[in-house]
């Protein structure tokens, strides 16, 4: 690429500007892919035979993989690039050397920003690449051999302390990176894979997105929300996007803004909901809308989103999805062409309908005392849709998530705090003993000391302040506090402690929070 001098700008603030340009539509002033392509990227990448560029025709990545490339020459090579250039280069890469649905399964945790999810990779790929950052950027892109062992490569050129860190300095990483890695990675995450020839075979159109969504969500910390969002076309794969709806508590959830599409089901947007500027990052798969919304500041702050075009029949929802053996309650059902009649399963009764209309019906409903607990189906006419749980007692209260990491922030300096947010579950037991999820449960939060060391050092006192009613975790100020020991920051070791009522009993559950310093390089993929 096209390589000039240029002024310093950190990671972090360009990992923000890259961000933003991922999530906007592209310029109609934009250049061309092609032209951008010869004009800006073949002062260093040689055209090959076929029409292809050494090194970037042998590759395929998410929308963020690319962004993070274009990215990376240039911090660490000086490319200059406008950001129209660049959208337009996310989105023709995105487009022509992406993943395939199928290839970005069980690992859209990352993309979602899911940043506690503890992953599960085989111990070698733990080792030797998830130590530094997650399992999930590898399983994020495709390459053959060659260019997997080019990356081994560049690791170590470009960072040649690798060696000396922590779980290589015990091995021969570079040889076991060369030699076991290379044909172990080449073999699960190829270049060829027939999913995606299949997958640009049969293409939709991302005009066929446009229209009403009924939508379903839930924020920890605040509670599960309803609403639609409507979709019209904006040309190039882009949208305008209006969002209307409501938390459970009856606060609201409106917005507007836009998206673009990659892939031809990679849904990126920007959308200010009642002022404050949020991402979407959602898989569209036909008439289904499925990912994550969360802060543009504080990526923690999000809430899982699942949506269906209201002129397909879905059930998406039901809120709340628990009832207690011998009361009654209201839930929300939330769908698209909701008709016909709401059946609950056996020992549950509907006493009346309050509201109804296809995307959503509202209910009062009895479990009978004698109800079996366990999971009930749920269907509307012949719709299928979630569960409702049944319980008589809770047997166990669960930390979600179980371990967190939350991160010190602010004191005088730019990088914001990142909070601990929690949820309280809870578990019943089935007739066959076996256990089963009930549901979110309200519930009284506080903190403790983890250890013997973090007693000692009072790290309850110092790392941050748990909201008791909400679950969510303040972590302290950054820098030096004088009033530790040491003057050392505030960081800490805490254990978090979730108090469920159960008719009068109390329930707790503990999980583990890390509060931990800044993050300083914080990439589009961690």
């Amino acid at each position: 690429m096209k390589r000039t001098l240029r002024a310093g700008m950190s990671s972090g603030l360009l990992a923000l500007a890259v961000c933003a340009v991922l999530h906007s539509p592209p310029s109609l002033a934009a250049r061309d892919a092609q032209a951008i392509l010869k004009e800006t990227c073949q002062g260093c990448h040689t055209p090959e035979t076929g029409g292809g560029l050494s090194r970037i025709s042998h590759q395929r990545k998410t929308p963020e993989g690319w962004l993070m490339s274009i990215a990376r020459m240039q911090t660490m090579h000086g490319l200059q690039i406008s950001d129209d250039d660049r959208r337009t280069l996310v989105k023709y890469l995105a487009d022509t050397q992406g993943l395939a649905p199928s290839e970005t399964d069980g690992v859209r945790y990352a993309l979602e920003r899911r940043l506690n999810t503890v992953e599960k990779f085989d111990e070698q790929t733990s080792q030797m690449c998830g130590r530094c950052h997650s399992g999930a950027r590898v399983a994020l892109q495709r390459r053959p051999a060659q260019e997997w062992e080019r990356l081994v490569n560049f690791h170590l050129g470009q960072w040649p302390s690798l060696e000396y860190q922590a779980l290589s300095r015990d091995r021969d990483w570079f040889d076991l990176a060369r030699k076991e890695m290379v044909p172990l990675l080449a073999k699960r995450y190829p270049l060829d894979n027939p999913a995606w020839a299949k997958w640009l075979g049969s293409l939709p159109k991302a005009e066929t997105l446009a229209g009403d969504w009924s939508f379903s969500g839930h924020l920890p910390g605040k509670g599960e929300l309803a609403g639609v969002m409507s979709v019209s076309a904006d040309g190039n794969d882009s949208f305008k996007v209006s969002v209307k709806g409501q938390y459970a508590d009856g606060s609201p959830f409106n917005g507007e803004g836009s998206a673009i599409l990659y892939s031809g089901y990679e849904w990126r947007g920007n959308v200010s909901i009642d002022g404050m500027s949020m991402r979407q990052v959602f898989a569209a798969k036909g008439d289904a809308l499925q990912g994550r919304m969360f802060e543009a500041e504080h990526d923690e702050r999000g809430l899982d989103f699942v949506a269906a075009k209201q002129s397909s029949s879905r059930l998406l929802a039901v809120q709340p999805g628990y009832l207690k053996a011998g009361s009654e309650t209201e839930v929300t059902l939330i769908g698209s062409g909701l008709s016909g009649k709401p059946s609950f399963g056996k020992g549950v009764e509907v006493l009346e309908t309050i509201e109804q209309s296809p995307q959503r019906i509202k209910l009062k409903l009895k479990a009978a005392a004698n109800a079996q607990p366990g999971l009930r189906n749920v269907t509307v006419g012949t719709l299928k849709g979630p569960t409702l749980s049944v319980y008589s007692t809770i047997a166990e209260v669960k930390v979600v998530p179980e371990f967190s990491v939350a991160r010190i922030g602010e004191g005088g300096g730019s990088t914001p705090k990142v909070q601990g947010r929690f949820d309280a579950e809870a578990w019943g037991k089935g007739t066959d003993g076996k256990p089963y999820r009930i549901g979110v449960f309200p519930a009284q939060w506080k903190v403790e000391a983890f250890d013997e060391r973090a007693k000692e050092d009072e790290d309850v006192k110092f790392a941050g302040t748990m909201q008791a009613d909400s679950g969510v975790f303040i972590p302290g100020d950054a820098g030096p506090n004088p009033q530790r020991k040491m003057s050392t920051n505030n960081a800490g070791n805490l254990k978090v402690i979730a108090a469920v009522d159960d008719a009068g009993k109390s329930l707790t559950g503990a999980g583990h929070l890390i509060v931990t310093v800044q993050r300083w390089n914080n990439p589009p993929i961690p």
